[in-house]
C-alpha cells in the first residue's frame, strides 16, 4: 500500500507541475499582450511592463494553483479508469473512499500555500500593482510619450511625437510638437530635444536646432522662425490621493473594519483554499471514465462544475458586499452546498460499485 501511495503522489506531482506550467504560461501570455497594448498607448512605460506582469501573475497564483490541484487529481484518476487499473482496485475489495487519504496528502500542502497566497501575499501584490499604476498615471505628458506614436497632453492643448528616446539621458531625437494658443496653431520640429529641471523645480522640454511654424489654420498667414534653443514648460500632474481597493488591503485590516465590501473580499480570500480542498475531493467521483467510451463528457462536466463553483463564490462575495447575506451564510452556505454535492457523488459511485461487485 505504501508503494502504491508513493507512486500515486509522484503521478499527482508530475501532472500537477505540467498543468501549472501550462496555466501559468497562458496567464502570462494574456497579461503580457494586455500590458504591451497599454505600453504602446503610453499608459505605462515599457520598463514597467514586466514589473506589472510579475505582480499580476503573483495575484493569479491562488486561482491557478486551485485549478491545477483539481485538474491533476482528475486527470490522474481518469487515467486509472482508462487503463482499467480501477477495475483491479475494486475487484480486490478496495473502496473508492480509500483514495481520499492520498489525495488529501497531495492536496494539503497546496491548500496551505493557496491560503498563504490568498490571505497574505496576493494583497501585497495588488497593493504594489496599484501603487505602480498610480505612479504611471502621475507622470507628466512628456514622460508618457512613446517613440513613433503621437501623444496628446492631458488638456489636449499639445500633441507630441518623437522618433527615438534615450531614456537614460532624457534625450529625444526628431521631435514634433503641435500646440494651440490664442486660436493660433504652432508647430515646432527639432532634431533634438531634452528634459531639463530648473533650480526652482520646474521641468522644461528644451528643443534644440529647430523651426517653429505659427499661424491660423486655413489661411496663408504663417510665420516661420528658426531657433537654437526653445523651452516649453511641462506641467507636472498632481499626485492623486486614492483610497486602496479592498483587494489591496491586508487581511487583518479587513477584520478590523468589518464593512460589507471588506467582508465580501474576506469571503473570497477564505473561499479560495476551502474551494481548492473541496474540488480536490470532488475530482475523485468525477474522475469516473468508462474505458470503452471517451472521457470528453467527463472532463466537460468537471470543468462545468468548476466554473459554476467559482461563479457562485463570486456571486456570494457580491451579495455580502451588497448586504443581501451575511458573512457566515455567504461563506459557509456555498461550500456546504458543494460538500453536500460531493457526498451525493460519492454515494452514487459507491452504490454503483457495490452493484458491480454483487453481479460479479
Amino acid at each position: 500500500m505504501k508503494i502504491f501511495r508513493n507512486s500515486l503522489l509522484r503521478e499527482f506531482a508530475t501532472t500537477g507541475m505540467a498543468t501549472f506550467l501550462v496555466l501559468l504560461g497562458i496567464t502570462i501570455t494574456t497579461q503580457l499582450v494586455r500590458f504591451l497594448g497599454l505600453a504602446a498607448a503610453g499608459s505605462i512605460s515599457f520598463a514597467g511592463v514586466f514589473a506589472l506582469l510579475a505582480l499580476t501573475s503573483f495575484n493569479y497564483l491562488p486561482v491557478i494553483l486551485s485549478l491545477t490541484l483539481f485538474i491533476s487529481v482528475l486527470m490522474t484518476l481518469s487515467r486509472s479508469y482508462r487503463d482499467s487499473e480501477m477495475i483491479v482496485w475494486f475487484s480486490s475489495g478496495m473502496s473508492l473512499t480509500r483514495w481520499i487519504n492520498p489525495v488529501l496528502s497531495f492536496a494539503g500542502p497546496v491548500v496551505i500555500l493557496i491560503a498563504l497566497l490568498s490571505l497574505m501575499l496576493s494583497p501585497w501584490a495588488v497593493t504594489k500593482s496599484e501603487e505602480f499604476t498610480r505612479l504611471m498615471d502621475n507622470r507628466d505628458d512628456v514622460s508618457q510619450v512613446t517613440p513613433g506614436m503621437f501623444r496628446e497632453s492631458r488638456h489636449n492643448e499639445r500633441v507630441f511625437f518623437v522618433e527615438n528616446i534615450n531614456e537614460g539621458e532624457n534625450v529625444f531625437a526628431n521631435v514634433f510638437v503641435s500646440s494651440t494658443q490664442n486660436q493660433k496653431t504652432g508647430v515646432m520640429v527639432a532634431k533634438r530635444g531634452q528634459l531639463e529641471t530648473f533650480p526652482n523645480g520646474d521641468r522644461f522640454l528644451v528643443l534644440l536646432n529647430g523651426r517653429r511654424y505659427e499661424g491660423v489654420p486655413g489661411t496663408t498667414e504663417y510665420r516661420i522662425s528658426q531657433f537654437e534653443r526653445y523651452a516649453m514648460r511641462v506641467e507636472v500632474r498632481e499626485a492623486k490621493t486614492v483610497t486602496p481597493s479592498a483587494k489591496a488591503l491586508p487581511t487583518l485590516e479587513l477584520l478590523r473594519n468589518p464593512t460589507p465590501v471588506y467582508m465580501g473580499e474576506l469571503a473570497w480570500r477564505l473561499g479560495l483554499p476551502l474551494s481548492a480542498l473541496i474540488l480536490a475531493l470532488l475530482a475523485i467521483p468525477l474522475s469516473f471514465v468508462n474505458p470503452r467510451a471517451g472521457r470528453s463528457l467527463n472532463l466537460v462536466l468537471a470543468i462545468l462544475i468548476y466554473m459554476i463553483y467559482n461563479n457562485v463564490i463570486s456571486i456570494a462575495q457580491a451579495w455580502i458586499a451588497q448586504q443581501r447575506v451575511g458573512l457566515p451564510a455567504g461563506l459557509l452556505g456555498v461550500h456546504a452546498a458543494m460538500l453536500f454535492i460531493l457526498m451525493l457523488l460519492f454515494f452514487r459511485r459507491l452504490t454503483l460499485f457495490s452493484v458491480f461487485r454483487f453481479f460479479r
